[in-house]
């Protein structure tokens, strides 16, 4: 399956129906991928969350519509699918830095100011390898914190660093009750609101089945599911964060488009144990999968 050209064929239907509704999951269907699986590719692919996207360019032709109609600001909002002027004025500040009425009154222009709103998907570099492997994990339950998040501007990239910081200088893992390993714990992406791009990321440790979490942790449980296992690169502390995202942007960019698999839209995880204490950091990344046609 040729990746760039499924993502392509959405973001053209996306540029036809602008002023239609227009889900992640009719978007995943053009693309034939799972809703998750289309998310992360598009995602890796364009740098952008796919509804974040759309969001984007119904703003830029709410800007072009501004600044070469005298429609009514509101009619223009309604038009790009806001039902209110209020949260179109918000969510058009955020992206072109001004407000519509600012964004029109300024003549001096010689063009609307697309800026963020024109995005591109990337070029495939191929080629480019790492060392995996395959493992059947059992079914396996957590006791752990959660944090929510969104994938909003790489809104996630900045929390669950933060997240892992406040996590382990307070010692939050010590009080977790009963791990089967003491020493290995786990960051669970769970949750994802196609919608919204929000998700819930867990950091937890594996316990007994029907474990009671205390109050302020959760308890959760997965099923057996075959696992793609990425381990990221030799990292400083410095560099630690940047290897995981960098990782994760291979597995969607680079590994999935070249391989003979798909998400299986269960549940993916990271795994840090004792191999995060030393001077060269690495993790491992769970991605379930399943074989393409099987």
């Amino acid at each position: 399956m040729d990746y760039e050209i499924h993502i392509k064929r959405t973001i053209d239907y996306i540029e036809e129906n602008l002023h239609e509704d227009i889900s992640l999951e009719n978007l995943a269907e053009i693309a034939c991928f799972s809703p998750y699986h289309f998310h992360r590719i598009f995602q890796a692919l364009v740098g952008e969350s796919v509804m974040e996207y759309v969001r984007k360019r119904r703003l830029t032709y709410a800007a072009e519509r501004l600044y070469y109609s005298n429609e009514k600001v509101l009619d223009i909002a309604i038009e790009v699918g806001f039902q209110y002027q209020v949260s179109f004025n918000r969510s058009f500040k955020k992206v072109f830095g001004v407000s519509p009425v600012q964004y029109r009154n300024a003549k001096s222009l010689s063009g609307p100011l697309r800026g963020k709103a024109y995005l591109h998907p990337k070029q495939l570099t191929g080629g480019s390898t790492m060392e995996l492997k395959f493992v059947t994990k059992p079914a396996f339950h957590i006791i752990g914190y959660e944090l929510k998040t969104k994938t909003e501007d790489g809104q996630n990239n900045k929390d669950i660093p933060v997240f892992w910081q406040h996590y382990i200088q307070n010692d939050l893992g010590s009080k977790i009750p009963g791990p089967i390993k003491k020493y290995e714990e786990l960051g669970i992406c769970s949750d994802f609101c196609s919608e919204t791009g929000e998700f819930v990321y867990v950091i937890g440790k594996e316990v007994a089945n029907g474990a009671e979490a205390p109050e302020g942790m959760s308890y959760r449980s997965y099923p057996e599911q075959e696992y793609a296992v990425f381990t990221t690169p030799k990292a400083t502390d410095e560099t630690f964060s940047s290897a995981i995202q960098s990782t994760w942007q291979h597995i969607f960019a680079e590994w999935f488009p070249h391989s003979d698999y798909e998400y299986s839209g269960v549940v993916d995880f990271e795994l840090y144990d004792e191999r995060c204490f030393g001077a060269e950091k690495v993790m491992d990344i769970y991605i379930p999968v399943k074989k393409k046609n099987a």
